[in-house]
């Protein structure tokens, strides 16, 4: 199943704070679809899945100034 977390507005490190709460809400197998269009989550987002071992399923940049990324809980 995948979940959407909208964090387009929020400034950093709010995406990754909340990206954090929602993904221990989340049944294995399931993403974390988070739009979000802070520059510094571009790096800290996939930081942490990759600091986690949660593999990143689609990272895309949308326009000029956002992003989506689409993370699993294994």
């Amino acid at each position: 199943m995948v979940h959407e977390l909208g964090t387009v507005g929020m400034v950093c490190p709010f995406p990754l704070i909340e990206a954090q709460k929602k993904m221990e809400e989340l049944e294995q197998g399931d993403e974390l679809k988070i739009d979000f269009d802070c520059t510094q989550a571009t790096e800290a987002l996939p930081n942490w899945a990759a600091e986690n071992g949660y593999p990143v399923t689609n990272y895309e940049q949308l326009d000029d100034a956002s992003w989506t990324i689409t993370i699993q809980k294994p």
